[in-house]
């Protein structure tokens, strides 16, 4: 008798398993799937984290460039002394600040499309390089103050720190034209998502202001949407990286 309690018993528990195993495999999955990121971004190998959630690109860095400055503080192993020339022939005159680590998130669409009304590019961060360090617009500061009183104050690679210790470049990013990529590769993305390259094209012409619209960009084929894509270029001229503005509708950027 009371084997059968026993047998009883163990039939009840298997078809309760069953009825479990059942119900867990029939219930829906909430768990949000990863999802793959483009390739193209994966070029941003600055980034501590690139993820997306079908919208947007969220790019995490820590702003710290890979390359050799005077702004590293003296004991970091990337400092170094410099006393030559910058930018445009300018002789190196340092700015008092220092290259602080950010926490920094960037937030860019997916699928840039123009904007129907084009939005001014803010002071501070309105781009990310490939390297993780922010792209800045053409102005010193506030009211549009202009480039020219800052820009001997870029050390050897053409970036300098603003008051917050936030790295940035302003022009062309040497670094990244002339060891990391080319004169005409990709260098990093906008907050509208829109591809920025270097100052040359892929058949070595240079790119002038006149070749490029107001918001300082074109639409043609690259190596990187052989589709075509509007993209914007840095530029040995004012206004170097942007224009009137952005060309598509820009996400945001949180420190």
């Amino acid at each position: 008798m009371k084997n059968l309690k026993i047998s009883a018993l163990a039939v009840i528990g298997i078809a309760f398993g069953s009825i479990i195993s059942c119900s867990n495999n029939d219930s829906t999955d909430t768990t949000t799937a990863t999802v793959e990121v483009p390739a193209v971004y994966k070029k941003i190998y600055g980034a501590t984290s690139i993820t997306s959630d079908r919208t947007y690109i969220y790019i995490k860095t820590k702003d710290l460039p890979d390359h050799k400055s005077a702004y590293y503080p003296t004991t970091n192993a990337l400092y170094e002394s410099y006393s030559g020339t910058t930018f445009d022939g300018n002789t190196f005159v340092k700015n008092p600040n220092s290259i602080i680590e950010q926490t920094t998130t960037i937030k860019i669409p997916l699928n840039p499309v123009v904007a129907s009304t084009h939005a001014a590019t803010p002071l501070g961060a309105i781009g990310i390089a490939i390297n993780g360090v922010a792209f800045f617009n053409q102005y010193a500061g506030p009211n549009n103050q202009v480039l020219a009183g800052e820009i001997a104050s870029f050390d050897k690679y053409y970036g300098h720190p603003q008051q917050q210790g936030v790295y940035h470049y302003h022009v062309e990013p040497l670094y990244l034209t002339t060891v990391k990529s080319t004169k005409s590769g990709l260098m990093g993305f906008l907050l509208d998502g829109f591809p920025v390259y270097g100052p040359q094209e892929e058949n070595g012409t240079v790119v002038t202001n006149a070749t490029l619209d107001v918001y300082h960009g074109h639409t043609h084929a690259t190596v990187d949407y052989p589709n075509g894509i509007y993209h914007y270029h840095f530029t040995n001229e004012a206004p170097y990286l942007n224009g009137n503005g952005f060309y598509g509708t820009p996400g945001t950027i949180s420190q």
